[in-house]
């Protein structure tokens, strides 16, 4: 039995949403990662027989390698704490969409026709986590229309890339992400290490903790091979 770990690491001041204002101001959120208390500091409480580190983190949850629930496009839709474990550990498969610009958007034609997908985890492979923490991660391609119906028809369980997000930021309406979370196939968003996937028989696990009125959570996502 081997493993793929396909996350990121989880960072202080590793990069998570941006937001532009009309007048162009951008603000960028960042993890904040240090101690609430640290070894030092709690010998004390233990008469100086032992001593242990408490971690406090600061995030929100849009960031790093994470988990989009139906909750994060609908206010009615379930949250990252209804999600069943049965739901988020799926038989995967990867797509090679390696080669795109960026802003060019991935056709139905990549998709294999042979392979079932119904209940899958669909993971797409467009080699963007090489742009990790650079200014061209920004600039990505996508998933089509016509791919998103694809996935849809299929009844795939859940869609990961490799990229910051499964839908081109400069369009408001977000198909992937409004008609997928209606399905109720969850999104993962900046994977890493796909390439890894290519010829291989997997399982996917994708579970975050079980966060209750949430509506995404970075998860530690991997791939168990056959």
């Amino acid at each position: 039995m081997s493993f793929v770990d396909l996350s990121h690491s989880f960072e202080d001041g590793m990069p998570g949403f941006r937001m532009e204002t009309e007048d162009g101001t951008v603000t960028e959120y960042t993890a904040e990662i240090e101690p609430f208390f640290t070894h030092d500091e709690s010998e004390s409480f233990y008469d100086g027989e032992s001593a242990f580190e408490i971690t406090e983190i600061r995030f929100q949850t849009s960031i790093g390698t994470y988990l989009d629930s139906p909750y994060h496009r609908y206010p009615s839709g379930r949250d990252i704490g209804d999600l069943d474990i049965d739901e988020l550990v799926l038989p995967g498969v990867v797509v090679d969409a390696r080669g795109l610009e960026p802003y060019e958007e991935l056709g139905v034609e990549v998709v294999p026709s042979d392979r079932e997908l119904t209940n899958r985890a669909v993971l797409f492979n467009f080699g963007w986590d090489e742009h990790w923490d650079t200014e061209q991660y920004r600039s990505y391609p996508y998933i089509s229309d016509a791919l998103i119906d694809r996935l849809i028809d299929e009844n795939v369980g859940l869609v990961g890339v490799d990229t910051i997000n499964a839908d081109d930021h400069r369009n408001p309406s977000r198909p992937a992400h409004s008609r997928l979370l209606d399905e109720e196939i969850f999104i993962v968003e900046n994977l890493t290490g796909l390439d890894a996937l290519h010829g291989e028989s997997f399982r996917l696990f994708a579970v975050p903790i079980k966060a209750s009125q949430t509506a995404a959570m970075p998860i530690r996502v991997f791939a168990e091979l056959d």
